[in-house]
């Protein structure tokens, strides 16, 4: 599979239908994260919540598909958080059919490239610590525990991971 493209969402009625779908696929994160019953998402809620996320300065509510326009992805971000002024993975959610597949690899290298793009040098976000197999996903990728706190809008236990940003070094051999 290609890498997956990002775009700002644009709210249409398919683009919502789209990612309650991508949190209907998850429903354990729903569970683990308390904020939708997974067996009924409303997408009113899902939409309003969403817009509120886009509406805050520096925030990007961004869907990722794939080369024949399929939503597989839901990626909000933040440009600079108003504590260490990083920028923050606030979710990245993969559609359920596409989990395992690298979907979400290449899309932690996507925003990544973009903030290596802005002369960024690290990413923050926070897993919640009942989401044990998000953090091994994050570790896999060569995210490193730094703290642990409360979220703040919800009050839930949360792993804080960072990650140095760089670009790869290219090995130069000479020949002959």
């Amino acid at each position: 599979m290609a890498t997956p493209i990002l775009s700002p969402m644009t709210f249409t009625p398919d683009e919502i239908a789209d990612v309650v779908g991508i949190y209907a696929s998850n429903p354990e994160y729903c569970r683990a994260a308390g904020e939708y019953d997974p067996e009924h998402i409303e997408p009113g809620r899902v939409e309003a919540d969403l817009r509120e996320e886009a509406r805050s300065e520096g925030s990007h509510v961004l869907l990722a598909r794939d080369g024949e326009g399929r939503t597989v992805g839901l990626v909000c971000l933040l440009d600079r958080h108003p504590r260490d002024g990083y920028p923050w993975i606030g979710l990245l959610m993969v559609s359920g059919d596409q989990r395992r597949l690298g979907v979400g690899r290449m899309l932690v290298r996507a925003v990544e490239e973009r903030f290596l793009g802005q002369g960024r040098d690290g990413l923050r976000l926070a897993v919640l610590e009942s989401n044990s197999p998000a953090s091994a996903f994050w570790r896999s990728l060569g995210w490193q525990e730094i703290d642990r706190r409360l979220d703040v809008q919800f009050q839930r236990p949360c792993i804080v991971m960072h990650k140095e940003l760089t670009r790869p070094r290219i090995a130069w051999v000479p020949t002959g």
